[in-house]
């Protein structure tokens, strides 16, 4: 028997499994932390009711059916079944809003980070603590549910986000890990748990509105990485594989957001290290020194699995409006009888970016597909523009098409360079948008004038750090912080590659960035004019 099969029969593995904004993933890790298989599923996002939403029954197809392929390609790579493993983890995408009364009966369908609907309660609550309140967190979902006076909330018992919805039901356990907590609710880094000065705040208005509960009563039990955080039922079992072959009884360490994933699978949980998450939405995350000056509007304030404090620069669309343009022109290919595979496809299109001008030959694409709080829009359209004297060409469209996936990134990025003087000894890029070998990344070092590093592990991505966090609850040493445990454990042996920012490719990008700027107004006019 092999290495990899003794340590799969003896349960010797550690499972992460993420749920992503269009993608379920699952990754099975050996006490190296290397993979040893994994498992998909594709889902998309349902506009409803005004809402952008995922139905729970199509979660937990999701997640089955990701277990299933993991335990499949095991099975298949191995000859031997996954049966149990030595720990396990639960990560999504972060923030949201998802209510249930005293009996677990959902309340109010899940409202996701994609939603701009929730301004007013974010203006008022960002007022009132003196902190960022971004509109996609939890406790800003909550208090425009109280403005709106939805008849729900009398009824609200237990408020949580997606990977604290599955862990509870996997485990019977309320709780989150903190840096997905820090996406509901301020956090106070000291103490490792929800601001208890704003909580008192925000419990008055509930008092005032004459509401049954306070947010101790409602919100999860927030906890740090390394924390146990319950076991696997015989329930949470059968649901995860209904085959009925996984055992119950694993222990499971604190469910995470996509944030702390990225931080943990690009070792960025350290002060002056930062990471850019790239894919369905782009988040850059900054771990501070120190608190920030003032309050920016375009800037939130969360934290690192340890609960260490982060600025997060988020967008809500990064690659959609990108990958539309070139599903289309392989639809091209497939008319012209030269059918592209979609890997070639993309890296064809990626190639032809770098040939394109550094300015991409002013034309302007605007590529919101929802509202972006960073620009102060409530709603997207994708936009392509250009003046008459434009330079149309298939490289200069390429070379717009990713630099708009960054545009709004490097608004909320400057403030933090500019004004706040952040200074980052390394930033990491992983996601989609860096698949590709070398475009992405070096295109992103010209945009926000830093170096940029694409680790050897980069496509791992979210599950492989919830999978590490999982380990790490079950292998560290006593007192053995994340930081320490990352550099000797998992990262000492991994390489990577650092694009250094080049002189045409920033200037190139500057001028792009006053282009688009200035045709803001021309997007907002469509988002009016397209209802």
């Amino acid at each position: 028997m092999s290495h990899p099969q003794k340590l799969i029969r003896c349960g010797d593995t550690v499972l992460g499994l993420e749920l992503g904004s269009t993608r379920i993933k699952a990754v099975l890790i050996g006490p190296d932390h290397a993979p040893l298989a994994s498992g998909s599923y594709e889902w998309e996002n349902r506009l409803e009711d005004g809402y952008w939403t995922y139905r729970l029954d199509d979660v937990w197809t999701g997640i089955q059916s990701a277990y299933a392929s993991l335990a499949g390609a095991v099975e298949a790579k191995y000859g031997v079944p996954l049966c149990s493993v030595k720990a396990m983890g639960f990560s999504a995408m972060m923030h949201g809003y998802l209510p249930f009364d005293r009996d677990g009966r959902q309340l109010a369908a899940f409202r996701t980070w994609r939603n701009t609907t929730t301004g007013q309660a974010a203006a008022e609550l960002t007022g009132l603590f003196g902190f960022n309140i971004p509109q996609r967190w939890s406790i800003a979902h909550l208090y425009q549910a109280i403005l709106n006076r939805e008849e729900h909330v009398k009824e609200l018992a237990f408020l949580t986000t997606l990977a604290g919805y599955v862990h509870w039901q996997l485990t019977g356990e309320k709780v989150l890990g903190v840096g997905e907590a820090s996406g509901m609710f301020p956090i106070d880094s000291a103490a490792c748990d929800f601001d208890a000065g704003m909580k008192a705040k925000f419990n008055a208005l509930l008092k005032e509105r004459g509401l049954p509960f306070l947010l101790d009563d409602v919100l999860p039990q927030v906890l740090p990485a390394g924390a146990p955080a319950g076991r696997l039922t015989p329930e949470g079992a059968r649901l995860l594989d209904p085959s009925g072959r996984l055992q119950h009884g694993i222990p499971l360490c604190p469910p995470e957001g996509d944030a702390g994933t990225g931080m943990t699978a690009t070792n960025s949980v350290a002060a002056r290290t930062g990471n850019v998450s790239a894919g369905t939405s782009v988040f850059a995350m900054a771990v501070l020194e120190r608190p920030l000056s003032k309050v920016y509007p375009e800037i939130d304030l969360v934290t690192t699995p340890t609960g260490k404090p982060v600025a997060m620069v988020h967008c809500n669309t990064c690659t959609s409006d990108l990958d539309a343009w070139i599903k289309m022109l392989g639809e091209m290919a497939d008319a012209a009888g030269a059918p592209l595979e979609k890997p070639r496809l993309y890296d064809l299109f990626y190639a032809k970016a770098l040939e394109g001008e550094p300015d991409c030959g002013g034309l302007v694409n605007i590529n919101y597909y929802s509202g972006e709080p960073v620009t102060g829009l409530e709603d997207g359209r994708p936009l392509f523009l250009r003046r008459p004297d434009a330079r149309l060409t298939l490289a200069n469209f390429a070379r717009v098409q990713l630099y708009s996936t960054m545009a709004t990134l490097k608004l909320g990025m400057d403030l933090l360079f500019d004004q706040e003087q952040v200074r980052l000894e390394r930033l990491l890029g992983h996601g989609g948008l860096f698949k590709t070998a070398e475009v992405g990344q070096r295109l992103l070092a010209g945009a926000l004038k830093v170096p940029v590093t694409v680790m050897e592990t980069a496509g791992e991505g979210g599950p492989w750090g919830m999978a590490i966090l999982a380990a790490y609850m079950c292998g560290r040493d006593q007192e053995e912080t994340l930081e320490a445990y990352l550099d000797s454990k998992v990262f000492s042996q991994t390489s990577g590659i650092i694009s250094q920012p080049r002189s045409e490719d920033a200037a190139g990008f500057d001028c792009f960035m006053e282009n688009y700027k200035s045709a803001l107004a021309a997007e907002r006019a469509a988002v009016t004019a397209l209802k």
